[in-house]
C-alpha cells in the first residue's frame, strides 16, 4: 500500500514535464517572488506552489520554491534549490509523511556531469543511496513548466527533449480553451512520448500550469484552483 502511495505522488510531480535543455528565444517577467498556486488533485487532494524568489547560500544566489501534496493520510513536502535563470536543480529536501512513516530524501544534482544522487534517510543515517547518470542537463520535474513560460515563440508542432531523469519527447499539439476551478483560460496544449500525460499552460502571463492529467493504472488530474502574485 506504501509503495502504490509513493508512486502515485511521484507520478504526479514527474509528469509536470515540459521543457528540454534549450528553450526557445525571448523572455517575460522571471521575478515570481511570492507566487502561490493551488491544485485540487482529482480523485482527492490538493498540492500548492509556493515561490520564496532568490536568496543567498555561501556567496551564491539560488532560488527556493516549495512544493506541497496531499492525498488522503499521505503528504509530501518539497523544497527545491535551483539556479535562478534556468531553474535547474541543484538540490532537493523532501520530506513524505503517512500514518505509520516517515521519510526524509535528498536529491543532490551535478549538472556538469549530468547525474543526480538520490538518498533516503532514517534519522541521520543513509539507508540507500541511487546516482543516475544522463546524456544531458537534468530538470525537476515541478520547476519545468515554471521555467517553460518564460519563452516566447510557440507554434504548434513544436517539439523539444526533457530529462527528468528519464526521457521524454514532449509537442506542443493545440491552443485550445479549457475550464478550472480558477476560471476558463486559453491554454497550450502538451502531450509526451512516451504517451505518459498530458499538461496545458495557461497562453497568457503569467502562464500557469492549468490542468495535468496522468494517463495509465494511477490516473489522476491536477486543476488550477487559485494562482495568487505578489501584487494581486
Amino acid at each position: 500500500m506504501k509503495n502504490n502511495k509513493v508512486f502515485i505522488i511521484s507520478a504526479i510531480v514527474l509528469v509536470i514535464i515540459l521543457v528540454s535543455n534549450v528553450l526557445p528565444g525571448g523572455a517575460g517577467v522571471h521575478n515570481f517572488t511570492g507566487e502561490r498556486v493551488l491544485y485540487l488533485i482529482k480523485p482527492s487532494g490538493k498540492a500548492e506552489y509556493h515561490d520564496f524568489g532568490v536568496v543567498e547560500s555561501s556567496g551564491v544566489k539560488i532560488n527556493v520554491i516549495t512544493f506541497k501534496t496531499k492525498v488522503l493520510f499521505f503528504e509530501d513536502t518539497e523544497k527545491i534549490y535551483s539556479d535562478p535563470d534556468s531553474l535547474l536543480p541543484l538540490k532537493v529536501e523532501r520530506t513524505i509523511s503517512t500514518f505509520w512513516v516517515k521519510e526524509y530524501i535528498t536529491e543532490e544534482y551535478d549538472q556538469k556531469n549530468f547525474s543526480v544522487t538520490l538518498r533516503k534517510f532514517k534519522g541521520d543515517k543513509i539507508i540507500s543511496e541511487q546516482i543516475t547518470k544522463t546524456n544531458g542537463p537534468i530538470y525537476n520535474a515541478i520547476t519545468l513548466p515554471f521555467y517553460l513560460r518564460r519563452s516566447e515563440g510557440f507554434k504548434i508542432g513544436w517539439r523539444f527533449t526533457a530529462r527528468v531523469p528519464n526521457e521524454f519527447k514532449i509537442e506542443l499539439v493545440s491552443i485550445e480553451s479549457i475550464k478550472v476551478p480558477a476560471g476558463t483560460f486559453q491554454a497550450y496544449h502538451f502531450i509526451s512520448t512516451p504517451d505518459k500525460f498530458e499538461i496545458w499552460i495557461n497562453k497568457d502571463n503569467p502562464r500557469v500550469p492549468l490542468k495535468i492529467q496522468g494517463k495509465g493504472v494511477f490516473g489522476y488530474v491536477l486543476l488550477m484552483k487559485e494562482c495568487a502574485l505578489p501584487d494581486n
